[in-house]
């Protein structure tokens, strides 16, 4: 394909417009940590340091909130993401024979920008 220049001269009587383009932002889920009793409080901080890159102190808090009221809320991210990292948290556990489950939640999405 040929590049072409335009000069000032060239568009003279042509109506310009500008296309206007809605954008939606993308689905966001959230990933829930549910409680076990079989799982080992340690491994679950370090699943949440591992895989969710949150900090000894926020993860610690994070398996607390799971094992009192039965699940909590990691984070929320993007349909690809958080499979993904539901994806290597199944993985993991499996690989050292626990019973630790993460599920998905629809957070939002939807929302022209």
């Amino acid at each position: 394909m040929e590049d072409r220049i335009i000069k000032p001269g060239d568009l003279e009587g042509d109506l310009l417009t500008e296309e206007r383009v809605n954008l939606k932002r993308p689905d966001m889920y959230r990933v829930v940590l549910l409680n076990d009793d079989y799982t080992p409080r340690e491994f679950v901080v370090w699943i949440l340091m591992r895989v969710f890159y949150k900090g000894e102190t926020e993860s610690t808090r994070i398996m607390l909130d799971t094992h009192t009221s039965g699940k909590s809320a990691i984070g929320v991210y993007t349909y690809d993401v958080a499979t993904t990292k539901i994806a290597q948290v199944d993985k993991i556990a499996k690989q050292y024979e626990h019973p630790l489950t993460c599920i998905l939640e629809v957070e939002s999405g939807g929302e022209e920008e």
